[in-house]
């Protein structure tokens, strides 16, 4: 039967079964469907309460380890793996950034922003946010707009996107959306988060928020992404898989699936086969599927595991869907993804892979 975590599923199972509608009803794809797989890594060197000492080890052992596994795996234009490691600003460390912005440099991902705040106010915020941002951009991270204002990708920490505990903590601010959005975030990459009760109803969607930004979990109200349609005032939603899922291939031994890869419960074939199935896309783009899944990365089990046979499972099973005919693979970033998204919704066509980098061009520190 399905585990006690189901605690909160009356939270989003109405969204799942909407999604679940859309599927059935999903307009049939003629030629490959491109597959955007992109790892969005809670990146916390600290985690657990670890020393500064401890932290250093943890990322030289990323530095150290990942361009071996990543050096095993292409997709279909011959990129590695990107890894995003979304950096907690409260850790910042100059050691810890520079040791990112050589895997950066090496090709092998970029950096974004992870922050863990409590009984915040929207001013302190706004100016933590503005300084992460300048100390990140010192070390060549962050992409830049035409004018040159930095732009980041956003995780929250503890899920409390915008308030959305019920007993308001790990956040505070309920009008967060709004920081964001003025400091220069183009999109959010927090969710899925059940089976934790901040999972908002939208569910295995891309999608602008339209709930009262001045309000607490205002990403609860949105609309979906599609071709023609392009919100420019406001930050856009980009979910990752979220599912009732068999286990071991039996009908009644379930899981939640969403999109968490753990040392205990890594990236298997069966899982990303999950992961793919969900469809998820911008409306009027069925042939670009995005997957976007998210680890704890930094911690030492799940390194190991990730950095090891764990992870290469992983990468062999995606695999599958890079025979050039049925599926083609590309490997991308959080930002990258945010770009072909992006240019999807301005009714652009044919090979996601051209529009990499279509609005928001590299980092520095990859250029």
């Amino acid at each position: 039967m399905f585990s006690r975590s189901l605690k909160h599923i009356h939270r989003w199972i109405r969204g799942y079964g909407l999604h679940a509608l859309r599927k059935l009803g999903a307009p049939r794809v003629e030629g490959p469907k491109h597959v955007l797989f992109s790892m969005c890594d809670h990146y916390e060197p600290l985690w657990g309460g670890a020393t500064a000492t401890h932290g250093r080890d943890r990322v030289a052992r990323w530095e150290r380890d990942y361009p071996v596994l990543a050096s095993e795996f292409r997709d279909a234009y011959g990129r590695p793996p990107q890894h995003t490691f979304f950096f907690p600003g409260e850790q910042y460390s100059e050691d810890y950034l520079a040791a990112l912005g050589r895997l950066a440099r090496a090709g092998l991902g970029e950096v974004e922003l992870h922050l863990h705040h409590d009984g915040d106010d929207a001013l302190k915020l706004e100016r933590d946010i503005r300084s992460y941002l300048q100390a990140y951009a010192q070390h060549g991270h962050l992409s830049r707009d035409a004018d040159g204002r930095l732009r980041y990708g956003f995780i929250h920490g503890n899920w409390c996107l915008a308030n959305s505990r019920r007993d308001g903590k790990y956040c505070g601010v309920d009008s967060e959306l709004g920081v964001l959005f003025d400091t220069g975030c183009y999109a959010d990459f927090t969710f899925p988060s059940a089976p934790d009760e901040t999972q908002p109803g939208i569910v295995n969607q891309i999608y602008w928020p339209t709930g009262d930004p001045r309000r607490a979990r205002a990403h609860e109200n949105g609309v979906r992404a599609r071709v023609g349609q392009v919100m420019a005032d406001r930050i856009l939603m980009i979910q990752g898989p979220l599912a009732l899922a068999r286990r071991d291939g039996r009908c009644l031994s379930g899981r939640i699936e969403s999109a968490a890869v753990t040392a205990n419960d890594p990236g298997t074939a069966s899982r990303v086969n999950t992961w793919v199935s969900q469809g998820i896309h911008i409306e009027g783009r069925p042939e670009w599927l995005f997957v976007k899944v998210h680890t704890h990365g930094a911690p030492d089990a799940q390194a190991k595991s990730l950095l090891g046979d764990a992870g290469r499972e992983m990468h062999r099973a995606l695999r599958r869907y890079n025979d050039g005919e049925e599926f083609v693979l590309h490997y991308v970033s959080a930002r990258e993804m945010f770009n072909i998204a992006l240019a999807g919704m301005h009714g652009l066509r044919g090979d996601p892979n051209d529009y990499r980098d279509r609005f928001l061009r590299p980092p520095p520190v990859t250029a």
